[in-house]
């Protein structure tokens, strides 16, 4: 714990944010920070719940525990909908509470003395979890990193893919496609790089595809559509950013049965048991709310609030790109990555803060690659992503 950086990312922004609201006490302070959801859940969604709710008052109704890997029908639901034909099973699904969760259970799983690689930038817990379990050695402040960890450089220099012919061999590499937090979604051609990668090295891939739903190209919406993954990937997802589930929580790892430990010892019998040793299942609430998600009406009652956080996306990359910035991501994840050339990240977030009220994200948060950039949601009202645009477009940065 002494080793983790001073501050988690979000909640240092939250400070910053409290600071502000007493400086300016009047101002409507438009927050474009945290990635949390803001329309409603479809009601096809919340009625199932409600339902389900009110059932627990009767006898025929009541449920108690189940079974720590999650509903059965939920998880061939899963399997239907978001993997079809792959190579996927339903008892290879494990439902959770979200997918940060499962992030620190793989990471009790994995334990303190394998290595591991993440791309840079990155999700924080990824990083902050290898730190908590013991895997990443000291900070050093010069650099931004952890000595044990491998910061794999993911830019538009590169086409936020890393090189890999340059990148150490670890036991584990996070990866999460498309990014959070630059939005870049990897391409068939890259994933089929690091399946070879990981198969080469005797690597575990831990796959992050908890923004697959906003997809609009051609890339892969699962690790598992790239042949062979299924020997050295698992996936984690999540309902949270698909279906408004931030606060609901719910999510699922795969585990394939064909991924082995260098013994030969099959990591989903020591997966099933990190998760009857640590969780009781996600709430059987949560599962109604996600099963009605997987119905033909909740999905497509789903994916149109997916389409609208999309439209906000065109908006505010249209707000940046008139100020003259290099504006990526908004096309396959909700994220906008925005380049201040020679600007420090936390210098760029208190200069928008302090000149429009608008809350956003410094790069440097996510790793050392992010500096000089920020990121911005579109997770919003419309008419606050509407309020937000007019505010940037008078923006000077100095």
């Amino acid at each position: 714990m002494e080793r983790l950086r001073n501050h988690y990312l979000f909640p240092e922004i939250s400070a910053r944010e409290l600071e502000h609201i007493k400086k300016y006490p009047n101002e409507k302070v438009i927050r474009l920070g945290i990635g949390n959801t803001t329309e409603p859940i479809p009601e096809v969604i919340t009625l199932a719940m409600s339902d389900f709710t009110r059932a627990l008052s009767t006898p025929e109704g009541y449920r108690g525990y189940g079974a720590e890997q999650g509903n059965m029908e939920l998880r061939k639901a899963i399997v239907k909908t978001f993997y079809g034909d792959l190579p996927v099973k339903d008892t290879e699904v494990f439902v959770s509470d979200g997918s940060q969760c499962d992030i620190s259970r793989l990471q009790l799983l994995l334990g303190s003395n394998v290595t591991i690689a993440v791309q840079d930038p990155s999700f924080p817990a990824y990083i902050d979890s290898s730190v908590i379990i013991g895997q990443a050695g000291g900070f050093e402040d010069e650099t931004g990193k952890y000595q044990n960890i491998v910061y794999m450089k993911c830019g538009p220099q590169n086409h936020f893919f890393p090189d890999l012919s340059n990148t150490l061999r670890t036991d584990v590499i996070f990866f999460c496609s498309p990014n959070n937090p630059t939005g870049h979604a990897a391409s068939r051609e890259q994933l089929e790089q690091l399946v070879e990668f990981a198969k080469e090295n005797g690597s575990i891939i831990v796959y992050d595809s908890a923004y697959a739903a906003y997809i609009t190209d051609e890339s892969p919406q699962s690790i598992y559509e790239i042949p062979g993954a299924i020997e050295v990937a698992i996936e984690i997802s999540s309902f949270s950013k698909i279906a408004g589930f931030t606060g609901v929580r719910l999510g699922w790892t795969v585990v394939p049965d064909e991924l082995l430990f260098s013994n030969g010892f099959p990591v989903i019998h020591d997966f099933n048991r990190i998760v009857c040793s640590c969780f009781n299942g996600a709430s059987n609430v949560a599962q109604a709310g996600g099963l009605a998600c997987l119905s033909p009406e909740g999905a497509k009652a789903m994916l149109s609030v997916v389409d609208y956080y999309k439209e906000n996306a065109n908006i505010l990359a249209e707000s940046f790109a008139s100020l003259g910035l290099n504006v990526y991501g908004g096309v396959n994840a909700p994220y906008l990555w925005v380049h201040c050339p020679g600007l420090r990240s936390w210098d760029v977030f208190n200069e928008i803060l302090e000149k429009t009220h608008i809350i956003t994200v410094p790069g440097s948060g996510f790793g050392p690659g992010g500096e000089e950039f920020i990121r911005v949601t579109t997770f919003g009202h419309r008419e606050t992503i509407l309020e937000a645009s007019t505010r940037l477009k008078s923006l000077v940065l100095v």
